[in-house]
């Protein structure tokens, strides 16, 4: 009885670290949770079909779909639309972060735009994009790189701004040139909020998939999404869902290993 208590109390306990196994347990009940009201639900009647496929139903899609080829090239197509899109947003949200972080010249000069554009919705550009970029791959890569690069850039802008000025002082005490500031002490110490920035919008890349799919896409999980609404394929639409869940979960995965890999020291 001690030791419930004793478990209990740690558990309800702010930044308190638990036993893995407790928090695997924990984290497996949710899971167990969700799939068995979805079931229930499901399996029960309480919600028609047409609104709630069974996790059998969803199941049977995705073998459906596997079998014939048409589930790894959407799958391939989203990946591959969503990668590019990150990857050259990152490039560039990088370094003009640090920039903007840690020159006030460069904030002064940005600032006003990039905070004016990262609360537009990016849907409302999707036509423009159209008419810019045309049809295809560069257009649905533009969404992306629209929906995170303005984020990336004030989250690593406020990263570099908390590094501590007493790290610069003694690097200039130590015969430090400005460069040697940004490179050797602003980028180190920011490097694990930049990680923890790129995978937070590493997640909004994915929610932005499915928008730059809708609009003249002709393979993708958005774009399956879209022609399984028209024939009220809920089971497709759910399958698609859960695959872009799955995929932006393993991404998340990956960025916290490679932060555990090469930022250890701040752990």
């Amino acid at each position: 009885m001690a030791t419930q208590k004793s478990w209990l109390q740690r558990c309800l306990t702010p930044k308190v670290e638990l036993p893995g196994k407790l928090v695997l347990g924990a984290g497996s009940l949710c899971w167990l949770l969700v799939f068995g009201l979805w079931a229930g639900f499901s399996y029960g009647g309480v919600v028609p079909s047409m609104f709630l496929p069974t996790p059998g139903d969803v199941l049977a899609a995705g073998a459906r779909l596997a079998g014939d080829g048409t589930l790894s090239k959407h799958v391939l197509a989203s990946l591959e639309v969503v990668l590019i899109g990150f990857v050259v947003s990152s490039l560039v949200s990088v370094p003009l972060g640090l920039l903007m972080g840690s020159f006030r010249i460069v904030q002064a000069f940005l600032e006003p735009l990039v905070n004016f554009i990262r609360y537009l919705p990016v849907t409302s550009f999707v036509p423009l994009f159209i008419l810019w970029i045309g049809i295809g791959l560069e257009q649905r890569v533009a969404v992306i790189i629209f929906g995170v690069f303005f984020q990336q850039l004030v989250m690593i802008a406020d990263v570099s701004k908390g590094v501590q000025k007493d790290l610069i002082n003694a690097s200039y005490t130590l015969g430090a040139s400005r460069r040697d500031v940004v490179l050797h002490v602003l980028g180190p110490a920011s490097l694990p909020g930049i990680l923890d920035t790129l995978r937070v919008t590493m997640g909004w890349a994915w929610t932005y998939l499915v928008v730059a799919e809708l609009v003249a896409a002709s393979s993708g999980l958005g774009y399956i999404s879209l022609k399984a609404m028209r024939g009220f394929q809920v089971d497709v639409i759910f399958l698609a869902i859960a695959i872009i869940g799955l995929l932006g979960l393993i991404t998340d995965q990956l960025f916290r290993l490679l932060r555990l890999r090469i930022a250890a020291w701040a752990q």
